[in-house]
C-alpha cells in the first residue's frame, strides 16, 4: 500500500529537535535510507544466524573435536555470554565515539573471528574464538537500533522498526534451516566448519557497502572517550556473567551448589550495579545506563513485555528441537523447516500490523500475548500422540508466530518512539540486553522443564517425549499469559 502522507515528525515531550532525516545528505557517502537499511539488517541478520547455526553443527563439532559435553554447550554459549555483558557497552561506545565507526569496527571483528572459527583445531580455540565473535556482534548490533533512531522519522522509522523486528523473527528459524543445509552438504569435505566461514565472504560485503552506504559521523570532542562508565561496565559485566553462566551450564552439571550461589551473587551485583549508577547520575556522571531511560513512561512495562516475550521464544525452540529430532528422530534440516511456519508469519505480522485498523491498535499486545499462550498450548496437544504431522499443528505454528509478533514488535516500536535522540543508545542497549537475556532465561528455563521431565519419564522415545513436551508448552502458554495480563493492566490506566 502506497500513501502520500508526509511522515509524521516525532511528537514525544522533551525529544528536542528530533533524529535527522534519512533524507539528509552527507558528504562522501550514499545516503539513500533503503540501502542503509538492508545493510544494517543484513549483519544484524548475520548475528543472529549465527546464535542459532551453530546448534544443528553441535554433534558434528563433538565427533571431529572429541569435545566433552561441557565444551560443547560453551561453543554453544560463548557466544552468548560475551554478547549479554557486553551489549550495553557497545551502544554506549557508539554514543561516544560514532555509531558508524563502532558499527563497521564491530563487524569487521565478528567478520575475523567467524573465519578464526571455521579455522580452529581444538575445541579451547573454537571456545575463545566464539567468545571474541560474541564480543563483535555486541559492539554491532546496538549501533543498529541507533542508527534507525537517528535516521528515520515518523512513520519511516516505524516501518524500519518493523522490518528490525522481522529480522529477529526469521534468524532464529532461518539458523536452524541454514545450519542443516551447510552440515549435511559437508562442503569439500570441511563438515562443521561452513556454518562459521560462510559469515566471511558476507561480512567482507557489508563492510566494503558500510563504509560507502553510512551516514558519516559528527565531530567528537577527544575529551568525551573518558564518559565510558568503567565501574559501571566491571558491575554489569559481573551481574550479567554470574547470571548467565549458571543459566547455559546448569543443566549440564546437574545444578550443582556453585550455580545457585552464582545466581545469588547476580541478585547482589545487579543491586549494586543499579546503586552505584544512581549515585553516579546524582554526582552529575554519565552512567551505563541513564537512569531517566529506565524512568521513560512505558519503558518498565516494555522491558518486561520482551522478556516474556523471548523467553517464550527462546523455550519454545529448544525444547520443541529436542523433541523433533531427539523423541520424533527428525534430521537437522526437517527440524529447521518445522519451525517456517512460526519464523514467516511473525515477519509477515511484523511488517503489516501498524497498517491495522487504529481501532485494533490498543488491543494488540495483550491479544499477542493470549494467542501466543492459547497456540502454545495447542503445539503441544497436537504432538501429544508422538506423531509429527497433521493440520492442526500448522494452524497452532502460525499462531504461535502471530503472538510473538504482536506480543514483540509494537512493544519495541512504541518504547523507542518516543525516547529522545541523545538516549537512543542506552534505550538500544537496555532492550538488546533484554532480548538477549530473555532467551537464554527461556532456554534454561524451559529446557530444564523438558529435560527433567524426559529423565522422571525413564526410557526415551516419541511417547515420552510428547509428554515432557505437552508439560514444557503448557508452563510456557501461562508465562505468555502473564503477558496478556501486563497488557490489559496497563490499558485500564
Amino acid at each position: 500500500m502506497t500513501t502520500t502522507t508526509p511522515a509524521a515528525p516525532d511528537s514525544a515531550p522533551g525529544s528536542g529537535s528530533g533524529p535527522r532525516p534519512a533524507t539528509s545528505k552527507t558528504p562522501g557517502t550514499d545516503n539513500r535510507p533503503g540501502r542503509l537499511l538492508a545493510i544494517v539488517l543484513a549483519a544484524q541478520f548475520m548475528a543472529l544466524l549465527d546464535v542459532f547455526i551453530v546448534n544443528v553443527a553441535v554433534p558434528t563439532i563433538g565427533a571431529e573435536l572429541h569435545a566433552s559435553g561441557a565444551e560443547l554447550q560453551l561453543v554453544v554459549a560463548g557466544y552468548a555470554i560475551t554478547y549479554s555483558v557486553l551489549l550495553i557497552t557497545g551502544a554506549r561506545l557508539g554514543d561516544l565515539l560514532g555509531h558508524r565507526r563502532v558499527y563497521l569496527a564491530g563487524l569487521a571483528l565478528f567478520t575475523a573471528a567467524s573465519l578464526a572459527c571455521g579455522l580452529a583445531q581444538g575445541t579451547g580455540e573454537l571456545i575463545a574464538f566464539r567468545l571474541i565473535q560474541g564480543a563483535g556482534s555486541a559492539v554491532m548490533i546496538p549501533q543498529v537500533l541507533s542508527l534507525i533512531q537517528r535516521n528515520f522519522t515518523g512513520e519511516a522509522r516505524g516501518r524500519a522498526l518493523g522490518l528490525y523486528a522481522a529480522v529477529l523473527a526469521t534468524g532464529a528459524a532461518a539458523g536452524q534451516v541454514v545450519g542443516g543445509i551447510l552440515v549435511s552438504a559437508d562442503l569439500f569435505g570441511t563438515g562443521w566448519r561452513p556454518v562459521f566461514l560462510v559469515n566471511v565472504p558476507v561480512g567482507l560485503v557489508l563492510l566494503a557497502l558500510g563504509a560507502r552506504a553510512l551516514p558519516r559521523d559528527d565531530a567528537r570532542a577527544p575529551e568525551r572517550a573518558h564518559r565510558l562508565d568503567l565501574p559501571g561496565l566491571v558491575l554489569l559485566g559481573a551481574a550479567v556473567s554470574l547470571l548467565t553462566v549458571p543459566l547455559v551450564l546448569g543443566q549440564e552439571e546437574d545444578w550443582p551448589l556453585w550455580s545457585w550461589l552464582s545466581l545469588a551473587a547476580a541478585a547482589i551485583a545487579f543491586a549494586l550495579f543499579c546503586a552505584y549508577e544512581s549515585r553516579l547520575a546524582r554526582r552529575g556522571g554519565t552512567p551505563l545506563i541513564a537512569p531517566r531511560v529506565l524512568r521513560h513512561p512505558g519503558m518498565g512495562l516494555a522491558v518486561f513485555r520482551i522478556m516474556a516475550v523471548m523467553a517464550v521464544n527462546g523455550g519454545f525452540l529448544f525444547a520443541l528441537t529436542l523433541h523433533v529430532q531427539g523423541g520424533l528422530g527428525f534430521s537437522a534440516l526437517r527440524a529447521g523447516l518445522t519451525f517456517a511456519p512460526t519464523a514467516v508469519v511473525f515477519g509477515l505480522v511484523g511488517l503489516t500490523w501498524r497498517g491495522w485498523p487504529a481501532s485494533w491498535q490498543r488491543a494488540l499486545i495483550p491479544a499477542g500475548f493470549a494467542l501466543a499462550a492459547v497456540s502454545v498450548a495447542g503445539v503441544g496437544l497436537a504432538l501429544r500422540d508422538g506423531h509429527g504431522a497433521g493440520f492442526w499443528l500448522y494452524v497452532a505454528f502460525a499462531g504461535v508466530g502471530t503472538g510473538l509478533a504482536l506480543g514483540f514488535s509494537p512493544t519495541l516500536t512504541r518504547a523507542l518512539a518516543t525516547v529522545r535522540p541523545e538516549d537512543a543508545a542506552d534505550a538500544s542497549g537496555l532492550l538488546a540486553t533484554v532480548t538477549q537475556l530473555g532467551q537464554l532465561i527461556g532456554v534454561a528455563m524451559f529446557g530444564t522443564l523438558f529435560l527433567n521431565r524426559l529423565e522422571s519419564l525413564g526410557a526415551p522415545g516419541a511417547y515420552t517425549s510428547s509428554d515432557a513436551l505437552l508439560v514444557c508448552m503448557f508452563a510456557l502458554a501461562a508465562t505468555a499469559a502473564t503477558g496478556a495480563v501486563s497488557g490489559l493492566v496497563r490499558r485500564r490506566r
